[in-house]
């Protein structure tokens, strides 16, 4: 027995499906079956009923699947502690991220958290805050990055990460428009909005700063549902309109599109965005050099930090 083996049933377990299971380990689905199946023989249990769809683990089968879990858990907190020793951080730490934040931080500050700390195996999931939720709850990952203040966080212990400006990204040719340099939420043609998709909660902001119940803008004959915000922006181009966009965005932007994104009045609505986990946990140390690093090198970057009286929070519910 090996813990390879323990971590197979493990991930059978999560997918119910040996193809996906294989996948999500790195190794061929034979090799994950007959090493499953050597476990089976040693320990004398069947651990999975294969002729079940999707596969189903067996009762004596979720005994060890849950010893499992431990066993591994175990292994992965001394192997962290010896990093810990040596003064070094290491360890794998699997993270969700919403995904109107995990482009912008991603190619920043994520990449350059693992260009200093180069023993941290980060695995990076993009996930909507309810699914981020739903997997810190089964272990499928260790924290998750979100927009709070959300209820059903409130279980888990949080960490505020940075707060960022929310602002309108126009392709509006309109002399007032153009003329002012804040706008109104009340100015807003809601007719030409673009949105995210339902559960978004850069979706549900914009809704709660201008009172929209729906995007109608786009054509008829063209049904979209955005779940990045990168991906509404050539639409608003496009089309015209405006859509919401969070102040990270920026450095992503052309100098073209730069000129078309505009401040609200004040106070300038802001959302909070976090770092949600389980407590106590043998990560912890990397989730708190993670969680430092991306609030050190964010406090400079955005406007809430220069003049917070001067912000309103926006709900992402």
């Amino acid at each position: 027995m090996n813990i390879q083996q323990l971590e197979y049933i493990v991930a059978v377990d999560r997918y119910r499906h040996f193809g996906k299971a294989a996948e999500a380990c790195y190794v061929t689905q034979p090799t994950l079956s007959s090493m499953i199946q050597k476990l089976e023989e040693e320990i004398d249990i069947k651990v999975f009923d294969r002729g079940t769809h999707p596969i189903r683990t067996t009762d004596m089968g979720a005994e060890i699947v849950l010893h499992a879990k431990k066993i591994i858990s175990d292994v992965n907190e001394l192997k962290n502690k010896a990093q810990s020793l040596k003064g070094v951080l290491g360890g794998k730490l699997n993270l969700g991220i919403i995904p109107t934040v995990s482009s912008y931080l991603l190619p920043y500050q994520i990449l350059g958290f693992l260009e200093r700390y180069t023993q941290v195996d980060l695995q990076v999931n993009e996930l909507t805050t309810d699914f981020a939720i739903q997997s810190l709850k089964t272990g499928r990952i260790d924290a998750a990055i979100i927009s709070t203040p959300y209820v059903a966080a409130e279980e888990f212990y949080g960490e505020i990460l940075f707060r960022e400006e929310l602002l309108l990204y126009s392709a509006e040719t309109s002399k007032k428009i153009q003329a002012d340099e804040f706008i109104a939420p009340e100015d807003i043609d809601p007719d030409r909005v673009w949105l995210l998709e339902e559960g978004n909660c850069l979706r549900n902001q914009f809704e709660n700063i201008c009172h929209l119940k729906e995007n109608v803008r786009k054509p008829k004959n063209l049904e979209f549902l955005a779940s990045n915000i990168n991906s509404l922006l050539p639409m608003v181009d496009r089309l015209g309109g405006y859509t919401l966009l969070p102040e990270l965005a920026l450095k992503q932007l052309s100098d073209g599109q730069k000129n078309k994104v505009l401040r609200f009045v004040k106070p300038y609505p802001y959302r909070e965005i976090s770092i949600i986990y389980y407590k106590p946990t043998y990560k912890q140390k990397i989730i708190n050099e993670f969680s430092n690093f991306i609030k050190k090198t964010l406090q400079t970057e955005l406007n809430y930090f220069i003049s917070p009286e001067d912000f309103v929070s926006i709900s992402p519910e």
